[in-house]
């Protein structure tokens, strides 16, 4: 047994769409999350910048003695999964991207057309369809960018007509075009966005892998006998810059349990 907390890190908001499955599923647990929100997105970014911010802020989560880190970032999974495992081989490192690979090589057949939407990093490492062939060569696969669904999301542009038409003016052809059944959320501010999707592609099934991903941490905290037996911290969550919708997102999250919010920022030319 292990009551330290877990670790969870993302560009922004959207690796919240992690927590409430983990919470769920696992609540004894404990978490430290950061959320980048002054230097998101991501997905735009050089895969070396990508790399610098991942590997301070992991530095961060060792510091505060985490007793496994979460990457519930496709961005960050997609370039630097491995570079972080290596640097950190004590502690328990999982991605989000194989896991949904998994469930996706396992569910689908030959008969599904399969999109992937994410991060222009996300897609143009190809990262899901390398996993998911892996496992399942005979799938169909598509996949696409839609850079501009993270900044409206960090600026809570949701539940609004512009969101809307961002949405339509990046999937309308391509999900007729390639005749898409199956659409993977391959970023983790994407689920904030998902009735908007659903709403406006009815018959499409959805895959979450903000929600799968909780298969992959149950499995490594079993493995090395990690599962907290009490809940003995408060739920904290990190910030480079503590906007509004941040804390909203939280509050939205966690009503009715006890949290912190807390700033963090880093100096770049440590790492230079």
């Amino acid at each position: 047994m292990d009551n330290r907390p877990i670790g969870f890190f993302d560009s922004g908001l959207g690796g919240l769409t992690c927590i409430p499955h983990l919470m769920k599923a696992l609540p004894k647990e404990r978490i430290i999350y950061f959320g980048d929100t002054a230097r998101t997105p991501y997905g735009s970014k050089a895969p070396s910048t990508i790399r610098l911010f991942s590997m301070q802020i992991a530095d961060f989560l060792v510091k505060e003695n985490v007793k496994m880190i979460v990457i519930a970032c496709n961005t960050v999974s997609s370039t630097c999964l491995e570079d972080l495992q290596q640097k950190y081989p004590q502690i328990p490192i999982v991605g989000i991207i194989s896991p949904a690979a998994k469930v996706i090589a396992g569910t689908c057949t030959k008969d599904n057309k399969i999109g992937i939407i994410g991060t222009k990093v996300t897609i143009k490492s190809q990262a899901y369809e390398s996993l998911i062939h892996n496992l399942n060569p005979d799938l169909d696969l598509y996949s696409t960018p839609c850079p501009t669904f993270v900044p409206l999301i960090e600026e809570g542009i949701i539940q609004n007509e512009i969101m809307d038409l961002s949405i339509q003016y990046y999937l309308d052809h391509f999900i007729s075009y390639n005749k898409i059944d199956t659409l993977v959320l391959g970023c983790t501010h994407y689920p904030l966005i998902r009735k908007n999707i659903e709403k406006l592609y009815p018959d499409l099934r959805i895959i979450n892998p903000s929600e799968e991903i909780l298969q992959s941490i149950t499995a490594r905290l079993s493995e090395n006998d990690l599962f907290a037996d009490q809940a003995v911290f408060e739920n904290t969550f990190y910030a480079s810059d503590l906007s509004e919708n941040f804390i909203n997102m939280i509050n939205r999250i966690f009503e009715n349990s006890e949290f912190k919010v807390a700033f963090k920022s880093f100096e770049l030319d440590t790492y230079k």
